[in-house]
């Protein structure tokens, strides 16, 4: 069995927890594949000896791949998007990070994590994507996103005016810090924090959440993920930000935009005594206030 392993790095401290991860791949007899630049970390820090194979992009993860484990937070889980790209690679996220809503495994659960992909007792999760197509070159060959879609003033400019349509129906003008448009799976992400639904990720729907909107009356909404959004933005600067994920751009205020369903999805492997209730109660504290 071939598990790929990406991480951004990880901390001194944590090298024990990786060692201990590493042990559980052999003792399975799970043959790593480890992403270049993190590989290029640790090999020295775990004094690791003998020849690993190793990944730098999508083009070098073939069907061999069995799965492919992200150690991190959400953000880390988010970058391998663009890795795994439609070739169906099931995605785990272990939470060497904070929060941890994607990358919901706890570095205490590393043994039945593993022991669940190597017996397949595992779920596997389809999670919709947003695709984002434009007049422009935008984003490469990656131009979706998992969690969500946003335009953005730059950092010192005024706020922006952003007509936005569905299917080519006017829905609104939001004049406004920015725009979110996030999938169900970013609902508990920069969506929440703009006040925006947390939405259940079968939901079939996306949630549109303004940034810092000039009229109060201005809220989210929730749209089936069979629309087509369009925009067209005005600001007294020349271009704005848009973001896929963690990743932006600068655009002209020119550009033509238009958001829509991804025609293929993300596989997220999840345990089977995790489910999204369960995160939602762990992550956000919910029932541990006993006043009520």
């Amino acid at each position: 069995m071939k598990i790929a392993i990406y991480s951004r790095g990880i901390e001194n401290e944590q090298n024990k927890d990786m060692e201990s991860f590493l042990q559980e791949l052999y003792a399975h007899k799970m043959e790593p594949v480890f992403f270049q630049d993190f590989f290029n970390q640790i090999y020295s820090a775990l004094q690791l000896t003998g020849k690993y194979d190793t990944f730098s992009s999508a083009d070098d993860l073939d069907e061999d791949i069995d799965c492919l484990i992200s150690l991190g937070g959400d953000g880390t889980l988010l970058d391998t998007v663009a890795l795994v790209q439609d070739k169906g690679i099931p995605v785990l996220g272990i939470n060497y990070g904070r929060l941890g809503f994607l990358a919901n495994i706890g570095r205490d659960e590393l043994h039945s994590a593993i022991n669940a992909l190597a017996q397949r007792t595992y779920v596997t999760e389809k999670r919709t994507l947003i695709h984002l197509d434009a007049n422009i070159p935008v984003f490469g060959d990656v131009p979706y996103a998992l969690n969500e879609f946003t335009l953005q003033k730059k950092d010192s400019s005024s706020m922006i005016k952003i007509h936005t349509y569905l299917n080519g129906e006017f829905l609104n003008t939001y004049w406004a810090d920015g725009l979110i448009v996030a999938t169900p799976t970013g609902s508990t992400g920069y969506s929440l924090s703009c006040n925006g639904p947390i939405v259940f990720p079968e939901s079939g729907s996306f949630v549109i959440t303004p940034i810092a909107p000039h009229n109060l009356n201005i809220r989210p909404i929730i749209i089936p993920d069979d629309n087509i959004m369009s925009f067209e933005v005005e600001g007294r600067t020349d271009s704005f930000i848009c973001t896929l994920d963690s990743r932006r751009m600068v655009v002209p205020k020119e550009v033509q935009l238009a958001i829509r369903k991804e025609k293929f999805e993300i596989n997220l492997i999840r345990l089977n005594e995790n489910n999204f209730l369960q995160t939602l109660r762990n992550k956000l504290s919910w029932g541990l206030d006993k006043r009520n």
